[in-house]
């Protein structure tokens, strides 16, 4: 799935990335928009990952969606 499916299906897909990280709340997910930079940032400041490590589970994440 490339940024403009996930940004424009942000709504639907919004489960998925809270199923795969549990700890972002609704409250990020509003904030994120189907941004993926957003979404590494979140990754980051929630789990304690490095950037790379966030990107890594992003496409790992996306590749199997």
């Amino acid at each position: 799935m490339n940024r403009n499916q996930i940004e424009g299906n942000w709504e639907q897909i919004k489960g998925n990335v809270q199923k795969a990280w549990g700890k972002l709340t609704n409250d990020d997910l509003d904030v994120i928009e189907g941004d993926r930079k957003r979404l590494a940032g979140k990754l980051q400041e929630r789990y304690g990952i490095a950037e790379e490590e966030a990107e890594k589970q992003i496409r790992d994440w996306n590749d199997r969606v």
